[in-house]
């Protein structure tokens, strides 16, 4: 038999756990509750200078990324990776990343590697990482919307992320996971070379192209990502779906980003050589 107070406390866990799951928590990274309130309070950090704050620490940038034994395998694999499916195949196998503790598979991209459209989202989100494929869920399918409204359904093109593994409760990837994935997207874009990449968020974006700005200064914009070989690719930076989901009315402004990604691709691709 159910006491009233056995009943109240059940209730009282079912409505705490859906408060956790709304919030994002979803999976259990330790197996005993940890006393945050007997942790030592963090200490105040010196500021950088006078006068200067930052919102956010800015990724590392190209050359530039956080150098530890993990990041120089990521590396070599990447550079080893003589083509796509080599590649591919090294990502799958790569096992230093501390995000495949808690990840429940890899996600690395979905669409036509032939394709001259290439869009760079940021991580798997949760159902991403149950289908092991980027924006699944509903930004996945606002995302497919749109890519069929502007002329270039979702099997057209070539869709990858920044970071291969789902950071627990969605949170944005840490410095080190971003270094350990960004030498994999960039040799994929050196195999795929698409004639125009599409920078969809800014984790991405900040980080290929050595940028500090939010997603918000970014978009809009021109951009030029430079391959190894000095090929310089045309790229834009366009919101993510899932904030836009969020925020509605800012969806204008990412339909007329798409667009003109669209326009600029069509501009490459009438520039070549018959």
């Amino acid at each position: 038999m159910v006491t009233p107070d056995a009943a109240d406390t059940a209730a009282g866990l079912r409505a705490w756990l859906q408060l956790l799951a709304a919030s994002g928590v979803d999976q259990l990274i330790d197996d005993q509750p940890q006393p945050w309130a007997s942790r030592p309070a963090p200490q105040p950090k010196a500021p950088s200078g006078a006068g200067t704050t930052s919102p956010r620490p800015a990724p590392p940038a190209r050359g530039r990324l956080v150098d530890d034994p993990a990041v120089a395998s990521a590396r070599n694999l990447a550079s080893a990776a003589a083509d796509l499916p080599a590649l591919l195949d090294a990502i799958a196998g790569f096992t230093l990343c501390p995000l495949q503790r808690t990840a429940t598979q890899v996600c690395i991209a979905d669409g036509d590697p032939r394709s001259p459209f290439m869009l760079v989202g940021e991580a798997p989100g949760a159902e991403e990482d149950r289908e092991g494929k980027p924006f699944v869920g509903p930004s996945g399918r606002l995302l497919d919307r749109m890519l069929a409204a502007a002329g270039w359904p979702r099997p057209t093109t070539w869709i990858t992320n920044t970071v291969y593994w789902r950071p627990p409760g969605n949170r944005e990837p840490a410095a080190q996971e971003l270094a350990m994935c960004l030498p994999f997207l960039e040799r994929q874009i050196e195999l795929i070379r698409p004639k125009v990449v599409l920078f969809v968020g800014g984790i991405a974006a900040r980080a290929l192209l050595d940028q500090r700005d939010g997603v918000t200064k970014l978009r809009g914009r021109r951009f030029t990502y430079q391959l190894p070989d000095g090929t310089a690719i045309p790229a834009r930076v366009m919101f993510h779906p899932a904030y836009l989901l969020r925020r509605p009315h800012l969806k204008g402004l990412a339909w007329r980003d798409l667009l003109a990604t669209v326009a600029l691709l069509e501009e490459t691709r009438a520039e070549e050589p018959a």
